[in-house]
């Protein structure tokens, strides 16, 4: 007996107790690592919906399959560097064929991408807000365009855009130097012509793009953008993508590629978001990438969610939590039985 009481208090002496793990049962994991006590390291995506994500996917492999967890912060491209490593085990927004090092993983058998949490894909592209071209009758704003369909109607239509500082010129806010999309923009403005009448601007922060955005929406004022989803804005405000030129995948290349001698025009790469896992985890954890692989959000909520996170300042922890208490209809598909009825306990539900 004393063996025993020995045995027990050096098995509880021997768990670890991580700042960043939180409180779970034993789960319904059968693999190999988390029942070894290996930590699931996650990377610290800075943009919303990427980190909502991965707090999401976080909570549920704590609580529902028993795992520690951590989170490694750093730049896009030390994390998926890590991620192809197996320094980290988890990259929980992977928006498919922007990254040359996951790419190169996956083709190495490093990586795997998994699941498709975003049905549809992402959308990119060169937006006016919706009343521009319908009107918007409880503002009393009239339409002004309502034949601005395509970016080959834009020439026309320079003097609806004017630019503050070149008034014979129209505005078209792009992203922020350094970006990517901005350099893609940059390209595409000359390809279709439209360098000649339209200034490229490029706000300092994503921050001030917004702000112009937002600041041109609440008065009513046309304005021509790049933008994307998912993303808050989409959600806050009803914009029209203006058309473009059909998607071409060899021409997307040469519109990424600064060294490309002969660019031609493309409409946005549709980037499927995936989770990336390392290859060793998932063969060491089949039943937590198989919950990796059923995740989705629909791009309304999702966008719905980015909102309340940026107007509400809240965090992707607390934003993760009130999701699974709010919505379990969603979670509950992805995972067995038991582990829905793990993470339903945890919640205090």
């Amino acid at each position: 007996m004393k063996r025993i009481t020995s045995l027990i208090r050096a098995a509880c002496l021997a768990a670890p107790l991580t700042v960043a793990a939180l409180a779970a049962p034993a789960a319904h994991a059968t693999g190999t690592w988390c029942s070894q006590g290996k930590p699931v390291r996650f990377a610290g995506i800075t943009w919303e919906s990427g980190n909502f994500t991965s707090e999401v996917l976080r909570y549920i492999v704590k609580n529902g399959y028993g795992c520690q967890t951590d989170t490694v912060p750093g730049s896009t491209a030390a994390t998926e560097t890590a991620l192809s490593r197996n320094d980290l085990q988890v990259w929980a927004e992977q928006w498919t064929g922007r990254s040359e090092i996951i790419a190169g993983a996956v083709k190495a058998g490093t990586v795997k991408l998994v699941g498709d949490t975003l049905p549809g894909g992402t959308k990119e592209g060169w937006y006016v807000p919706d009343y521009v071209v319908h009107g918007d009758p409880k503002r009393g704003i009239k339409p002004v365009a309502p034949d601005l369909l395509s970016v080959s109607d834009l020439p026309k239509y320079k003097s609806l855009f004017t630019d503050d500082e070149e008034p014979d010129h129209g505005r078209f806010l792009n992203c922020p130097s350094g970006w990517d999309c901005e350099r893609v923009n940059t390209r595409l403005l000359k390809l279709l012509k439209l360098d000649d009448t339209y200034t490229n601007f490029r706000p300092g922060t994503g921050a001030a793009l917004d702000a112009a955005i937002s600041s041109a929406y609440a008065r009513g004022k046309p304005i021509l953008t790049y933008y994307w989803e998912p993303a808050a804005l989409m959600a806050k405000y009803k914009f029209v993508q203006l058309k473009m030129p059909p998607f071409n995948e060899a021409c997307w290349k040469t519109l990424r590629d600064p060294n490309s001698a002969q660019p031609c025009v493309s409409s946005y790469l549709v980037s499927q978001l995936k989770i990336g896992v390392s290859t060793p985890f998932s063969q060491a954890e089949p039943d937590v990438t198989a919950f990796f692989s059923k995740v989705n959000f629909p791009i309304d909520f999702l966008n719905t969610t980015i909102l309340d996170m940026t107007e509400h300042k809240v965090d992707a922890q607390a934003e993760a939590l009130k999701f699974l208490k709010e919505h379990p209809e969603m979670w509950k598909a992805w995972v067995p039985a038991d582990v829905a009825t793990k993470v339903q306990k945890s919640l205090g539900a």
